[in-house]
């Protein structure tokens, strides 16, 4: 630069004019002396933590040369394992507690992953050039596991520890498929050798430990979540919050409660016992009886009832990712798995017109059969049409070890409904004996429905007294005659007295 006196110019800083200053031109501007001298101060004065880290950190290929230094990385020997995704938050927290605090960049550090659909491992990490994939900071979802609760899980992410047999470094990539699912890849790269060997199959050890002792979903009631276009694999696990249901609220004749009982929770009780005998643990059930007569109403009494269990619950559309239930039912049993209205999935060969219903069929049979190993789950199938359900499924013992009925109730449990579905409605006796007398051949889920809508024409009537007579009729009339005979058969109540 050349030091001139411009009359006309100004420092560009410190606006200071070039009659009281000297300016020194620059390309385009002037800059005046004194403003040159406080920058010199400045820059002097800087500290030498504010510089920027040596470009040698900015990827990765170079942080795991030094990490493994004298040896070189390509030397490394890595191998990998793949989970599915529904098992990030339980694998999130087994890295957490076998690995320790993350602490960046000293032991971990992100990963640049600009695809998600392409396999990002350890080789890849070792590219250079164009290619070469660089740090970033680490990239964090939130995984809902119920009751409120979340697991803050990496996306991705390298871990660069050091123990007493030297360095190790891990992967951690989710990997991404085109139709809404994905997976989860860990991969370990250690020094070749023994050694080497000896402390991956150490650290996966450990990690499926933690994942079948540890799982954060272990006794709660859960499904899977379908993917956006069929793949025959589940994307997230779904957390259900049931609202529990006491003993007093099964209004089933006692015998048959008795029954469901005892092949139920009594049975769980024994489980240690038949084990020690050399008997097997694992046990069917069918439910079946006309629509609304209480099989959903009760299994929700039997998963608040068994202690520790894991509850799967599986509709008709959720029958493809069957293997994927079965598998997590043994991961975290003692499990309940509950297949709702089986003869959808199972009904008889003879009326299948689709190998895709056959291949399902079949996957049902062997898991209920025990074909693999035996494991402490019991299946509760419901159907409100036993007559339709495949031979090899309902008459083969060891895969359905009991059938129970649900009836219509009598006289005397609808009473009892009534009075358990009134809640706090005020309902006279004698309105509750005319309701039960009048509802013969009702189903359970009618009179619920009965007794909400005698609540609203109660409230509507701004009545402070009991519920009258007139009330009651006006909403059974409406259930059914305003609806039409459908309406009456979807709700259940085709035997109902009218007068």
């Amino acid at each position: 630069m050349t030091d001139l006196k411009i009359f006309n110019g100004r420092c560009q800083f410190c606006l200071g004019s070039a009659g009281n200053v000297r300016l020194i031109a620059g390309n385009s501007a002037f800059i005046c002396e004194e403003c040159v001298e406080r920058c010199r101060t400045a820059l002097r004065a800087a500290p030498a933590d504010d510089k920027a880290k040596p470009s040698s950190d900015r990827y990765l290929h170079q942080r795991l040369a030094k990490h493994f230094a004298p040896l070189p990385p390509q030397e490394l020997f890595a191998t990998s394992r793949t989970y599915p995704l529904r098992q990030q938050a339980d694998l999130q927290s087994a890295l957490d507690e076998l690995l320790g605090e993350r602490l960046i960049p000293s032991n971990f550090v992100g990963i640049h992953q600009q695809f998600r659909h392409e396999a990002l491992g350890f080789s890849k990490l070792l590219e250079q050039g164009h290619s070469a994939i660089e740090a970033a900071p680490a990239q964090y979802e939130d995984v809902a596991i119920g009751d409120g609760e979340t697991v803050r899980c990496l996306k991705n992410g390298l871990w660069l520890p050091t123990d007493a047999h030297g360095a190790y470094a891990i992967v951690l990539v989710q990997k991404n498929d085109y139709h809404g699912g994905g997976d989860l890849v860990v991969e370990i790269a250690a020094p070749p050798g023994e050694v080497g060997a000896a402390l991956c199959t150490r650290i996966f050890d450990a990690l499926e430990l933690r994942l079948s002792k540890g799982s954060c979903y272990r006794g709660r009631v859960l499904s899977l979540e379908q993917p956006y276009m069929p793949s025959g694999h589940s994307a997230r696990i779904c957390v259900h919050t049931l609202e529990p249901v006491a003993r007093e609220e099964v209004i089933l004749p006692e015998i048959i409660l008795q029954a469901v009982e005892r092949n139920v929770l009594k049975f769980a009780e024994q489980r240690q016992a038949l084990r020690d005998l050399g008997l097997s643990t694992q046990k069917g059930l069918l439910f079946h009886g006309a629509p609304g007569t209480g099989k959903t109403h009760c299994i929700r009494y039997l998963a608040g009832a068994l202690t520790g269990h894991t509850t799967f619950l599986i509709t008709a559309e959720g029958a493809g990712l069957l293997p994927e239930y079965m598998a997590l039912a043994r991961l975290l049993q003692p499990a309940l798995v509950v297949i709702e209205d089986a003869d959808l999935i199972a009904r008889n060969r003879s009326e299948r017109d689709n190998a895709c219903d056959e291949v399902m069929l079949n996957r049902l049979l062997n898991e209920m059969d025990g074909l693999r190993e035996r494991a402490d789950v019991f299946f509760i199938l419901t159907t409100n049409r036993p007559e339709t359900l495949e031979p090899a499924l309902a008459s083969r013992p060891g895969r359905i070890d009991q059938t129970i009925e649900f009836p219509l109730p009598d006289e005397t449990h609808r009473r009892r409904l009534i009075a358990l579905y009134a809640k706090t409605l005020p309902v006279a006796a004698t309105l509750v004996d005319d309701l039960a007398r009048r509802t013969d051949n009702a189903s359970p889920a009618f009179i619920k429905e009965l007794m909400r809508r005698i609540a609203q024409h109660h409230l509507e009537a701004r009545s402070d007294g009991d519920v009258s007579a007139e009330t009651a009729e006006s909403a059974l009339h409406e259930m059914l005659f305003s609806g039409g005979a459908l309406n009456t058969r979807l709700l259940g109540g085709a035997g109902v007295d009218v007068d």
